[in-house]
Formats: C-alpha cells, sequence, structure tokens
C-alpha cells in the first residue's frame, strides 16, 4: 500500500504568498518522509483551491523534492486547450525526470464550469475529446485530430514526456460508469466515497478489469481521507474540528453563493 497526500491547497489566513512558499516547505518534507505521491486539486473562483493553475505549482515543485510522484488531480480538461496542455504536461514530466502523474476530469463543480461559459452537459463529450487528443499527442511524432470541438493539422510533437508511452493517468472515481472506464483503459483511480461506496465502485472496476485485462498487474486504486496525527485521539479531533470546518466552508462557498449543498460530505 502506498500513502500520499491530497492537496487542495485551499485558502487560509496567511498572505497569499507565504501560503504558497510554505506549502513548497511542507513538500520538502513530505518527499523526505517518504510519501509516494502528491496531487493537488483544480478549481477556480473558489478558496477551495488557490492552484488554478496546478502546472505551475507543480513545477515548482519538481525543483524542490528528489523522489515523491507529483500531479493535478485532476486537470479540468474542458478548460484547456489540449496542444498547449500536451506542452505542459510534457514540460512537467521531463522536469521531473518521470514522476509526474496525468489526473484527468471534467470539473466537479458546475458553477465553476459556468464561470468560463460551459455547461456541466456539455463538459463530458469535451473532456472525452480533448482526452484523445492529448493521449494521441503524447505517443505519436505528429498530432493529426479532426473532431467536433478540436482540429489539428500535421501538429509536430516536438517535446515528448520523459515515461513511456506517456505519464500515469489517474480518474476521480465517482460512479459505476467511471469505475466500467476507468477499468477498461488501465487508469488509476481516486475516489472520496465512504467505504461502502468505494467497495462498491472498486468490485465494479475489479470485475471490468479481470474481464477486459486478465491476470495483467492491476493500477492502483485509492481512497482519499481527512487524517490528523496527534498524542492522543482527543487532541487529534480538536485539531481537526477546526481545520475541517475551514476546509469545509472553503468547499461549500460556491455552492452556497447558489443556495445548493455538495452531497457526501460530513459537516
Amino acid at each position: 500500500m502506498d500513502i500520499g497526500v491530497f492537496d487542495h491547497l485551499d485558502r487560509r489566513n496567511v498572505p497569499l504568498d507565504e501560503h504558497y512558499a510554505s506549502r513548497l516547505r511542507l513538500l520538502e518534507r513530505y518527499d523526505a518522509a517518504g510519501f509516494a505521491a502528491y496531487h493537488l486539486a483544480e478549481h477556480h473562483a473558489t478558496p477551495l483551491g488557490m492552484a488554478p493553475a496546478p502546472g505551475i505549482f507543480l513545477a515548482a515543485a519538481t525543483q524542490r523534492t528528489r523522489r515523491i510522484r507529483l500531479g493535478p488531480c485532476v486537470y479540468c480538461l474542458p478548460l484547456y486547450d489540449p496542444l498547449r496542455l500536451i506542452e505542459e504536461i510534457c514540460m512537467l514530466d521531463q522536469m521531473s525526470q518521470g514522476r509526474f502523474d496525468l489526473g484527468v476530469g471534467r470539473g466537479i463543480v458546475p458553477y465553476e464550469m459556468a464561470y468560463f461559459d460551459l455547461h456541466p452537459f456539455e463538459t463530458e463529450e469535451i473532456y472525452r475529446e480533448a482526452l484523445e487528443v492529448i493521449l494521441a499527442g503524447l505517443t505519436n511524432d505528429v498530432l493529426e485530430h479532426r473532431g467536433p470541438r478540436y482540429t489539428y493539422r500535421k501538429v509536430p510533437m516536438v517535446l515528448k514526456p520523459f515515461q513511456k508511452p506517456h505519464p500515469p493517468i489517474w480518474y476521480g472515481l465517482a460512479h459505476e460508469r467511471g469505475a466500467e472506464w476507468a477499468a477498461t483503459n488501465g487508469v488509476h483511480v481516486l475516489t472520496n466515497h465512504p467505504a461502502e461506496g468505494a467497495t462498491e465502485l472498486f468490485a465494479r472496476y475489479r470485475e471490468v478489469w479481470q474481464r477486459k485485462q486478465g491476470s495483467a498487474p492491476m493500477p492502483k486504486l485509492g481512497m482519499t481521507r481527512h487524517v490528523v496525527v496527534a498524542a492522543t485521539d482527543a487532541e487529534a479531533e480538536a485539531i481537526a474540528r477546526t481545520n475541517y470546518a475551514t476546509w469545509f466552508a472553503n468547499l461549500t462557498k460556491l455552492w452556497r453563493d447558489f443556495g445548493s449543498s455538495p452531497i457526501r460530505f460530513a459537516r
């Protein structure tokens, strides 16, 4: 079992430049302590995410660490030009000397997508085509694509990823269709579902994997959890309550602004 860190880099009551600097120092500690990976969320127009351009923060992290794997979890693909993102992925994979993980998704918060004039019903289609383009660009010398959203004609792929054929792909797992797609395509997954829901998703993943991939080594199946370590349970709970309340307020900010609330999160 590998233990990693999933980070929102949500807002804290410190100057933003200090927030970035302290998190990079913490990343050095993660690296020295032997954590397997650091995955950074992408959010927009919300205090939940102070790294709306995760590649910039991760580029700095590549120069401050030596062993830990680094990646966005996830790039919100409908917000990127695929060609531009292919080049960024290659740079980050090279700068980290093959420690880059490629997390992909369509964006989980509909209000964030709406700020970019995207309707939630269209983001899935955009995401699928963008991922097709990105994988083609990472694995070919010339990018050629004609689709509903994107067209690229004989684009030379000058930059190449360090890892072959491309960095490992990660996907946020929320439903059975996602589990089926991830297993079919050999994609690593993370879920924040409670144990019962995660068990069902992982069971579906394993079922599809065995049918499609047979005895091949299975990708990583991950769960995200809030963990606080202290000398006693009481101390840990006291630390957790205050900090979880801050994180939850940041998590729900956009939802509350629009008179709604996200599901699956304890208050």
